[in-house]
């Protein structure tokens, strides 16, 4: 009896021990289940969380700190914009990954504060981040700007614009280049409407501000030897020196990409779990697309009619007068049938890629959710979240919240990859969130990271607009 009892106790007393040995062991079977699941995923969608190594060799040469400096500069300034009230920093803001700080955005008379207390006029559409856009093939939500050969680093097919410039700056090496020749242009965003001329008269005007301010000649001439050597500033020059400040913009180091170099521990459960969902079953890969031209940037950067509701400044309203807004009530957007003039494109839009979304302050072509939770649910069940929608509680601004523009013929072209709902439990739900919102976050695109490339004076000696950091 004694015997059996000594058995009995040693039994119990070791019991413990067996236990706490062998959960560790299930518990890490389970990881590394989930990890070789999402490895192999990653694999078959030929993600590699390395985009950022190839930047200067898709270049052919390294990124010039000169230019990146003088670059910055220039984005802060207003002498670029002719209504003397905006800049490239006015609308692609440190204070939200070099993204909007409204759901619609605000160009020339502001009120030259950048953030949400930023008012005036409202033009069409989101301003959306630039950060990444190196890798991009198309520009803008439309895609108005893009390489022909849809590789932004290669100009053989050129670089296509609407008119006047069409193809005219296909010489320029990288589509950022090109790009950087419109802003300036642009009457509701920075140049206004009472200088007089088309926009090679802008950019020559553009440029005569530039020559006539030393500290800009003498910054330019230690780049470029003819302006040392006394020639004017050039608009090549000033597009190259942007782009190069863009360049330095590439933050793709989330981690999701952490976790494709072999680094399983940057990623949660919950945020593995996610990306098995976005990946598969909710299938936002179908448009979020990682492999090919999309350069791992989550988008296919095509254009799909998604059903967003229709927000605008209401007629009569002070925010309203940059835009008028498409359809007889002056409250849709047609997308890409402004540039093609074709009605079948109506209310079609890009792709948005989801890098660093989780530091946008709204969300779609117009900003019609303000909560990135709202925005993912929307795209589970079109259909029932539109005939849900209140601008009310998607919390977007008050001038945006009058009566929405016709939703029946947007729903009638939505595509066909978002017709039938998709079921998530609450938990599934939860994670693919998680990984949206910080799977795909690089933390150098946070505001606190960003906030030292605002300078505190620019060469014109033109006061710097004002920031609202968090």
């Amino acid at each position: 009896m004694r015997l059996h009892k000594l058995r009995l106790l040693i039994i119990l007393s070791i019991a413990p021990i067996v236990v706490f040995l062998v959960a560790p062991s299930l518990s890490s079977a389970s990881h590394t289940t989930l990890d070789q699941q999402l490895s192999s995923t990653l694999q078959a969608f030929g993600f590699t969380g390395r985009i950022e190594s190839t930047l200067q060799e898709r270049l052919g040469r390294n990124l010039d700190n000169r230019k990146i400096e003088l670059g910055r500069l220039l984005w802060f300034d207003t002498i670029g914009g002719l209504n003397n009230d905006n800049t490239c920093g006015g609308c692609h803001s440190p204070t939200n990954a070099f993204g909007d700080t409204q759901s619609i955005a605000i160009g020339i008379n502001n009120n030259l504060t950048v953030g949400p207390h930023r008012s005036g006029p409202r033009n069409q559409r989101r301003t959306p981040i630039i950060i990444n856009a190196a890798f991009y093939p198309s520009l803008m939500w439309n895609s108005r700007f893009a390489s022909l050969s849809r590789n932004p680093f290669d100009n053989t097919s050129g670089f296509a614009f609407p008119p006047p410039e069409q193809l005219t700056l296909s010489y320029l090496p990288h589509l950022l280049d090109a790009q950087a020749f419109i802003p300036p242009t642009e009457r509701v965003e920075v140049a206004g409407f009472t200088f007089p001329g088309d926009n090679y008269a802008i950019r020559a005007e553009v440029l005569n501000r530039l020559n006539a301010v030393p500290e800009y000649r003498k910054l330019f001439g230690k780049i470029f030897p003819d302006v040392k050597n006394g020639a004017p500033i050039n608009f090549d020059m000033f597009g190259e020196v942007i782009a190069e400040f863009e360049f330095s913009l590439v933050f793709t180091n989330a981690p999701i990409d952490q976790f494709a170099r072999g680094q399983k521990n940057a990623m949660s459960e919950s945020q593995k779990k996610g990306a098995l969902l976005f990946f598969g079953r909710a299938d936002c890969v179908a448009c979020h697309r990682v492999s090919g031209q999309s350069n791992e940037m989550f988008s296919d950067f095509s254009q799909h009619v998604i059903g967003v509701p229709q927000i605008a400044p209401q007629p009569g309203n002070p925010s309203a007068g940059n835009v008028t807004f498409d359809g007889p009530g002056q409250n849709e957007d047609f997308g890409l049938e402004q540039v093609t003039r074709n009605s079948n494109d109506r209310y079609m839009f890009r792709t948005s890629p989801l890098r660093n979304a989780a530091m946008q302050p709204a969300f779609f072509h117009n900003g019609s959710f303000t909560r990135i939770e709202d925005a993912i649910r929307y795209h589970l069940n079109v259909s029932s979240s539109v005939n849900a929608y209140n601008p009310t509680s998607a919390s977007v601004a008050l001038d945006l919240r009058g009566p929405l523009g016709p939703m029946a013929p947007v729903l009638a072209r939505l595509d066909p990859l978002l017709v039938d709902p998709i079921q998530l439990t609450d938990e599934e739900f939860a994670e693919l969130v998680d990984f949206v919102e910080n799977g795909l976050l690089d933390e150098r695109a946070r505001p606190e990271n960003l906030r030292k490339l605002v300078p505190k004076s620019v060469p014109s000696g033109r006061p710097v607009l004002t920031f609202e950091f968090p």
